[in-house]
């Protein structure tokens, strides 16, 4: 019985040796298999092209100017939002965002980087609101060397009133 214990061991001796080549050559082969995948996956990926530099020479701005804060808008003719800035993102806080300086600054921003993405050069004005940055948000398109072309006023007007109260009843 000691004999078969021992030929069994053998076996056993032996044939680790057998299975661990294979695991080895198998770790070999997925170490190389990403090292491929990898290199396959950038060659089917398609090269990246620079986007070509959209020109919109004219367009919409829109200021909205509230109590609180004045939003100036670029867009393209058909609205599409190109550049857009506020008195909040300038990083001026609380009632100072509704001054028309902070209008003014919001609105050099904003004009600023559709000059320069986009050569923005002429521009329809759309003004919503009542707050004190009107006036110097449309000032600084003058100043940017934006022609203004038209100026329109599209602040909500109420019509028909609040509902009536209802009939008293005696």
């Amino acid at each position: 019985m000691a004999e078969d214990t021992t030929t069994t061991t053998e076996e056993v001796i032996e044939a680790k040796p057998e299975t661990a080549v294979p695991t080895e050559a198998v770790t070999t082969t997925d170490a190389a298999a990403p090292a491929d995948a990898a290199s396959a996956t950038t060659a089917t990926k398609p090269a990246k092209r620079k986007k070509a530099k959209r020109s919109v020479p004219s367009g919409q701005v829109h200021v909205l100017a509230t109590f609180n804060n004045t939003i100036v808008t670029f867009t393209d003719g058909s609205g599409n939002v190109l550049t857009t800035c506020s008195a909040g993102a300038c990083g001026f806080r609380g009632s100072k965002k509704g001054t028309a300086y902070a209008a003014q600054v919001a609105a050099e921003r904003a004009a600023q980087a559709a000059k320069q993405q986009y050569g923005f050069s002429r521009a329809e004005v759309f003004i919503k609101g009542i707050g004190l940055g009107r006036d110097a948000a449309v000032r600084v398109l003058g100043n940017m060397d934006i022609a203004v072309e038209s100026i329109m006023d599209v602040t909500g007007i109420p019509h028909g009133g609040v509902r009536p109260r209802k009939a008293r009843r005696i």
